[in-house]
């Protein structure tokens, strides 16, 4: 034995610059972890600024910006005061509002807000709001209600604070601390609602990811390592090296967003967090499989390592391009969320695959074998992983293939069949929130005393010649309940007429909807809208909250179209590099492919009769292909690659019998790593992100569970050597 063992001076140089690269990553980690802090501060949660430029919506925006006191540059918050009302006290609430651009910035619970420095922030409400708008109260047709619309520019809203925390957030806690206090004085209960308090909400909700969700996905990740490890150490060099990896990702997309090169949003942050601690922590589990197998055939821990970081490099490269690929295709999206989320996720997946081929393989050196107690690898004993529970699962599958396949081909179809029930026609914001808001509490009663489209009109840019022809064929539009051109000075008590607004021969008509600006129903009367615009001059175009949600559900299904069969192409591509075969590839896209079907129909089972969401939202489908098929594509590449390996050696059959036996365990935990990380995503209170990572999180687990360890085999075995046309190996089983 001594004779194989290494010599004293070569065994230091390996130990020397596995030392070097750790180093280097701790440098590397001591500068991307501030930036990576810092990394919410460059979100851009604007729904309204998703769309192209080109999109009819946005033009309108461009329109709107030429008319001083447009309603489409702002996010309107709603101030809503239920109870008697008389004119006394409609006069008291105009004074209220009248001063309510000069009162300071505070939390919800009126303290003064702090900056990063520690000083007091000096902003007014009113730095934040339209210039030179009036705030005008008004009661309802019965006397029970009083609203208010306080315009919240748009522009300002999303600027951040010295705090480093959004303004939209703050600028709605403070307008409801002063709103309450002043509807207590009124005996009236008051809501703080409209567009301007749901986005408030949503930005709140985003704010966690910092915290909750980057320290649960943490803690997820541990256990589960725990028990697959067994020791009371090892887990801890993967966890550590999936966070090496989210703070490099995370500081590169810092800069790039920081710099306007890419687009980050609230739930790209959130996805970026899971993916990379799923997927850093998969290629971990694969390495450290791989390298204890070479432990018990090497004397060297270096030589052990050496021959595991070339087994799996060639799988990680292909799992990791895949992905990769897969989310740069999002680059062809016209929504720029899904744009921003392409290199968002690839980064993170390049900054995984970097971090776990170099940084991880320097730690395992260097606290040598022990780090595996108490189940340490010693050199020339058995493997315990060659006669485990997976070693009886690929010998069932080996003995019955065509039982196997055939009965778990039928249970995806027919989950696949409820597919079919998915409502991924987008969500109202008031079905967006897995918890109820004060915003969404107000919105909801607020169609009891006002139309639900109070406050955010539907716009429409007109030629000044067509005012009135469109305005009568608007008001003829059942679901419309009021139109009205933008003056050039709001109408406020005791004001005369204004003049109409007109700006290059146009004018600006706002039409209020019986339904919330955001409601499925008011999008689904855009088409109407423009429709009947057009009749009367296609130059008319329509705008306002309404047509921006309409346009990005148009859009989603566009991008889906687009999309999907690009990434299918891709991974095609890579898969037949990979394995040099036409047919196994086939194979493999439709398990996969027959695999997210399957996951979509008890998703929409799932939401529907379980959770009871309201639907999908329109980016649902797409977002959840991209994950499942690049990610679930993953699975059978770690296991295809090594049953191409085993078949050199041993033939196809016993091939494959070989290689779920050596890969079950540890493709099994790496799936139920990303399925829990992603699973995670539920924590944070939208129901977008909630059902994208059930789905994701059930997807990769029938992937590893069923596809991977029962389908996949099934079929190799029942087809044999044919598996590998047209290359060479079809005809070169040594199998007998």
């Amino acid at each position: 034995m001594s004779t194989n063992t290494p010599a004293p001076v070569k065994g230091r140089k390996p130990l020397w610059f596995a030392i070097i690269a750790i180093v280097a990553w701790l440098a590397i980690s001591g500068i991307a972890g501030p930036m990576f802090g810092q990394l919410s501060t460059v979100q851009k949660n604007d729904n309204t600024k998703f769309l192209p430029a080109n999109a009819e919506s946005q033009l309108v925006s461009e329109e709107s910006r030429k008319f001083q006191g447009a309603t489409f540059d702002q996010f309107p918050a709603l101030a809503f005061f239920i109870g008697n009302v008389d004119q006394t006290q409609i006069t008291a609430a105009n004074v209220f509002f009248a001063g309510l651009s000069a009162k300071q910035l505070v939390d919800a619970d009126g303290k003064q807000l702090v900056g990063s420095d520690g000083a007091v922030i000096e902003r007014t409400i009113g730095s934040f709001l339209i210039p030179n708008a009036q705030i005008v109260a008004f009661p309802s047709v019965k006397n029970d209600a009083v609203l208010a619309s306080i315009p919240i520019s748009a522009s300002s809203a999303t600027q951040t604070l010295a705090n480093k925390k959004p303004s939209l957030p703050a600028v709605v806690n403070a307008i409801r601390f002063y709103t309450n206090g002043f509807a207590k004085t009124q005996g009236w209960e008051s809501h703080l609602t409209g567009i301007g308090a749901i986005f408030a909400d949503l930005f709140g909700a985003f704010g966690s990811i910092d915290s909750s969700l980057l320290l649960t996905t943490g803690l997820v990740v541990a256990l589960i390592l725990i028990v697959v490890y067994r020791s009371p150490v090892l887990w801890m060099l993967p966890l550590f090296s999936a966070v090496t990896a989210l703070s490099l990702a995370g500081s590169v997309i810092y800069l790039l967003a920081k710099h306007n090169i890419i687009d980050l949003d609230g739930q790209s942050q959130g996805i970026l967090s899971v993916l990379v601690l799923g997927a850093a922590t998969d290629y971990a589990l694969l390495l450290i499989a791989r390298y204890r197998e070479e432990l018990h055939l090497s004397q060297s821990r270096f030589v052990a390592m050496q021959k595991a970081w070339r087994g799996v490099v060639e799988p990680i490269v292909a799992s990791g391009s895949t992905v990769t690929l897969g989310l740069l295709v999002l680059l062809l999206a016209t929504l720029k969320n899904s744009r921003g989320l392409g290199p968002v996720g690839a980064i993170g997946i390049v900054a995984s695959m970097i971090t776990i081929l170099t940084f991880l393989p320097a730690l395992l050196v260097v606290f040598g074998r022990w780090i595996f107690w108490p189940r340490i690898p010693r050199f020339d004993s058995e493997d315990e992983k060659l006669s485990g529970i997976w070693s009886k699962v690929a010998k069932r599958t080996e003995n019955h293939p065509r039982k196997y396949w055939i009965a778990t081909s039928l249970l995806l179809l027919i989950l696949s069949g409820f597919a079919t029930t998915l409502h991924a026609n987008g969500v109202s914001s008031l079905d967006q929130f897995t918890k109820t808001t004060d915003s969404i509490e107000g919105q909801r009663k607020l169609s009891n005393y006002f139309p639900g489209g109070e406050g955010s009109p539907t716009v429409v840019v007109v030629p000044k010649e067509k005012m009135m022809e469109a305005t009568a064929a608007l008001q003829g539009i059942d679901g419309v309940m009021s139109v009205s051109p933008t003056l050039e000075t709001p109408t406020g008590p005791g004001q005369g007429l204004a003049a109409l607004k007109v700006v290059g021969g146009k004018v600006l008509l706002n039409a209020t909807l019986k339904y919330g600006a955001d409601s499925l129903q008011a999008r689904a009367m855009i088409p109407g809208i423009r429709s009947a615009m057009h009749a009367i001059d296609p130059s008319i175009i329509t705008g306002g909250t309404s047509a921006v949600y309409f346009d990005i559900d148009a859009a989603s299904t566009k991008d889906r179209n687009l999309i999907i069969p690009v990434v299918l192409f891709l991974i095609a591509l890579v898969l037949a590099l990979l394995l040099r075969s036409i047919l196994s590839v086939g194979i493999l896209l439709v398990t996969v492919v027959l695999s997210f079907l399957a996951t979509l129909g008890v998703s929409s089972l799932v939401f529907h009769h379980l959770f009871h969401f309201a639907g999908e939202d329109s980016s649902y489908p797409l977002f959840s292909f991209i994950f499942l098929v690049a990610l679930g594509i993953d699975y059978n590449i770690f296991l295809m690659t090594r049953v191409r390996e085993e078949s050199i050696k041993l033939g196809t059959r016993a091939g494959v019998t070989k290689a779920v036996t050596v890969t079950g365990g540890v493709i099994t935990s790496a799936g139920v790593v990303l399925a829990a990380t992603f699973t995670v995503l539920g924590i944070l209170p939208l129901v977008a992100l909630a059902e994208i990572g059930f789905t994701v999180g059930f997807g990769v687990l029938l992937d590893t569970l069923v596809v991977r360890s029962i389908l996949v085999p099934a079929l190799v075995h029942a087809i044999g050597p044919k598996i590998w046309w047209p290359s060479k190996l079809q005809h070169e089983d040594i199998a007998k």
